[in-house]
Formats: C-alpha cells, sequence, structure tokens
C-alpha cells in the first residue's frame, strides 16, 4: 500500500457559505475542503489545516493521520488562489465555517488546529480570534457575531510555519530593488547575489541587508497608503500592482547563517538566483491586501500578537532540512505562544517532508503520538 495514497480512506467533499459570502451563481462555495477519515469511521478527534492562498484539500499529510484515528480537514477559504484579495477579517470566518461542521455535522468532540507553512500564522490568528476578538471593526455587523461565536480548538500545532505574512515576505525580499516599477534595477551594494558581497557575508553586510528588507517593506506601505487615498478620493475603491524579485533570503544562499541540515543555496522553487527573477510570493496585490497581509507596519496577519494569546497545549515541529523556514524561526514560535503547556521538537526533514518516506511517517507519528497524550 501506497503510504501516500488514499486506499482504506473516505474523503468527502464540503462545500459551504460564509457569514459575508454567499455561493456563486456559477455554483462554487466560497469555503470548499475535504473530510479524510479511515473508510466507514466517524472519528472523535480531528485535524484542521487551512492556508492563505494554497488549497489544503488535499494536504500530503491527510492520509497518515486518518490512518491513525483522527479525521482531517482540509479547508479552503475564499481566497485560494486568490492571494491578492487577501482579507484576515473573512478569511478567519471562513475557517469558522470548517470548525463548526467538524462540530456540528461531522460529530467531532475535539479539533486539533494545524498551521501548516504560511498557513501558521493563519490558523493562530484564528484560535486568537477564537480567544479574543480584534477584528471586529473590520467588519459588518453579520461578521461580527460570527467572529464572536468562533469555535475554539482544543490544541494548537505549528508545523514547519511560518513566523507571519509579514515577516516571511520581509525576509525573503531583494534588499537590493531599487525601484517597484523596474525589476531590473539593482543597489550593487546591497545585491545577495553579487559576489563581491558574499557567501560568506559578513555580519556588517548582514545587518545593512535586513535593515534594507525592513526599509523595503516600509516604501512599499507608504506608496500603498498615499496611492489609496489618492484614488479613493477619485471613487475608486483599489487597484492591483505587482512586486518583483523576492527570493532573496540570505539564508538560502549562505548556510552560515541561522545553521541547519538544509540543501545550500537552495529555496523552494530552487536555486534563489534564479527563483529571485521569477514572478512569485507577492507577486500582486490590491493595496487593501498589501495593507492586510504583507505590512509590517499595517497588517493583522503578524504572528507575535495572536500566538501571544494562545492558552490550549502547543506543539512545534519543525524539519531541520527545511530551505525556507530555519531553526530560529521555530524558536521564535514557541517563545511568542502564551500557552503554558508547549513543546518543541527540531526533526529531519524538508518543508513538507517530502524527501523520505520514513520523514513523513515520523513526523505524522510524532504529532499523533502528542494529540494522543493532550486528548
Amino acid at each position: 500500500m501506497d503510504p501516500n495514497g488514499i486506499e482504506g480512506l473516505d474523503a468527502q467533499f464540503i462545500g459551504r457559505v460564509s457569514p459575508t459570502a454567499p455561493r456563486i451563481q456559477a455554483g462554487g462555495h466560497p469555503c470548499q475542503g475535504i473530510y479524510w477519515t479511515e473508510a466507514g469511521k466517524r472519528p472523535k478527534v480531528a485535524v484542521i489545516a487551512t492556508h492563505y492562498n494554497v488549497d489544503f484539500s488535499e494536504h500530503y499529510i491527510a492520509p497518515w493521520f486518518a490512518r491513525q484515528g483522527f479525521g482531517f480537514l482540509g479547508w479552503n477559504t475564499r481566497y485560494r488562489g486568490f492571494e491578492d484579495q487577501f482579507l484576515l477579517e473573512h478569511a478567519v470566518l471562513d475557517i469558522g465555517v470548517g470548525m463548526k461542521w467538524l462540530k456540528e455535522e461531522a460529530g467531532v468532540e475535539a479539533i486539533v488546529i494545524l498551521g501548516n507553512s504560511g498557513g501558521g500564522s493563519l490558523m493562530g490568528a484564528y484560535q486568537a480570534e477564537a480567544i479574543a476578538p480584534t477584528l471586529t471593526d473590520r467588519l459588518p455587523s453579520v461578521g461580527q457575531d460570527a467572529l464572536a461565536q468562533l469555535v475554539k480548538g482544543d490544541l494548537y500545532i505549528s508545523f514547519n510555519a511560518h513566523q507571519g505574512r509579514p515577516e516571511v515576505l520581509t525576509d525573503w525580499m531583494d534588499a537590493s530593488v531599487i525601484d517597484e516599477s523596474d525589476p531590473v534595477a539593482t543597489d550593487p551594494e546591497l545585491d545577495p547575489f553579487n559576489p563581491d558581497n558574499g557567501p560568506p557575508y559578513s555580519d556588517a553586510f548582514v545587518a545593512k541587508y535586513r535593515a534594507g528588507q525592513r526599509a523595503r517593506n516600509q516604501r512599499i506601505t507608504d506608496w500603498a497608503k498615499a496611492e489609496l487615498a489618492r484614488l479613493n478620493a477619485a471613487g475608486i475603491p483599489d487597484r492591483i500592482f505587482p512586486m518583483f524579485r523576492c527570493w532573496g533570503d540570505i539564508r538560502c544562499v549562505d548556510p552560515a547563517l541561522d545553521p541547519s541540515d538544509r540543501k545550500p543555496n537552495w529555496c523552494y522553487r530552487g536555486d534563489p538566483a534564479v527563483a529571485n527573477r521569477t514572478p512569485s510570493i507577492g507577486r500582486a496585490n490590491t493595496i487593501k491586501t498589501w495593507l492586510n497581509m504583507w505590512s509590517l507596519e499595517t497588517s493583522p496577519c503578524q504572528g507575535q500578537p495572536h500566538l501571544a494569546k494562545h492558552d490550549t497545549p502547543a506543539l512545534v515541529v519543525q524539519g531541520t532540512a527545511d530551505t525556507g523556514v530555519f531553526p530560529s524561526d521555530a524558536r521564535k514560535i514557541f517563545d511568542f505562544l502564551g500557552s503554558a503547556d508547549k513543546r518543541i521538537e527540531l526533526i529531519p526533514g524538508a518543508h513538507y517532508f517530502e524527501d523520505s518516506v520514513e520523514e513523513r511517517r515520523n513526523a505524522a507519528d510524532l504529532v499523533g503520538a502528542w494529540i494522543r497524550e493532550k486528548l
């Protein structure tokens, strides 16, 4: 039997409306997912995973958890494939629809929130809003009512997760960009792919580069606020704008920075020098989405404020060969968590534990054992 396959499992498609998004005329529901269980079983404990943009309905870890007797809901918000339109307050409500379905229709008694990859800070924000809402003023009255009734998860797992959306984008930004409208224009003194700068990178270059990344994020934010005001004054609600060169995390190039077992000079898109020239993460945004998801100044998608509110048992799992989440990221997430009962495990494996069946099994077994211990 293929351990990654679906033999002996049931996969139930779920489509539901959201308090702030109806079913579209073509028939699609804003909230969609697949519920994975052992064939014919009705688990009392289920895991739920969601991402800002990536379709998690067929999540790679779902069969592994289902075979341990857990339900697994790979859930999608209205923003699957629509990263450029993302707004956290509505995504949280969409996750709440999945949580409510697990409790009221699937008959689940305990829910484990799995924050995987970029979905880590999203699921962390959901749990925080279920504990103490902060997004109320961003929603219409029907959304405010739904926000106040969110189902709280019983356990929280950070699983090869980024700290937060603004943090990861800024860490990955190429600081040498000098003109956001020109993919070519480069400051050679800040160019991470200029051999005169490294690798290895000096402490002085690292400090200057990291400051340059934060400055780039702030420049875009300053422009976005001014441009939105200009547009709104003319009766235009928003606009799309492109963003270039966002695979410039110097940790991907220099393995001496934040050392781990990762492949050197590599990122999720391959060679960083090539990936950095290719449209990728954050490649298109509305202004409102930039301010909501990516801006260090204005985004509510940063991890620390949400994780600090957590009060349920929490587990942080990090693969030591991950080429986009690094040991220091996992340790920061662990430190941010307000939970008194928390644990961190750095284990062999890449971002999706895709390189080895044994590593994927080890990760699933570790998490499964922890869930059984806590529940």
